[in-house]
């Protein structure tokens, strides 16, 4: 018998984006994940509960991957000021100008 795989989906209110919850029955259980995001998966013991924690689970995923990325642009900065990052600005500089590049 094949599984039966039920499509739901969760409003990201802060972000106001839709991601899909996709969940099936295992067994005695529930296993499911976000579709634009499979790392984000779960197991539950019902669907309703599934479909909660995959919503909770989002919301932590999204708070670390920004947190992720405000350390990111942190340090970028920090490198651009303390000057890390002029000689491959240059290197690239002269490999445009030597038509070692396109443009688009």
């Amino acid at each position: 018998q094949m599984a039966r795989v039920y499509i739901a989906k969760i409003l990201e209110q802060e972000r106001g984006e839709t991601y899909t919850a996709k969940v099936e029955r295992n067994g005695a259980g529930w296993l499911g994940c976000i579709q634009e995001l499979p790392e984000v998966n779960c197991a539950a013991k019902t669907k309703e509960i599934l479909l909660k924690t995959l919503e909770t689970t989002l919301q932590e995923t999204l708070v670390k991957y920004d947190e992720e990325a405000a350390a990111w642009d942190k340090q970028f900065a920090a490198d651009v000021k303390a000057g890390k990052l002029t000689r491959f600005a240059a290197e690239a500089l002269a490999d445009f100008r030597d038509g070692q590049c396109e443009e688009r």
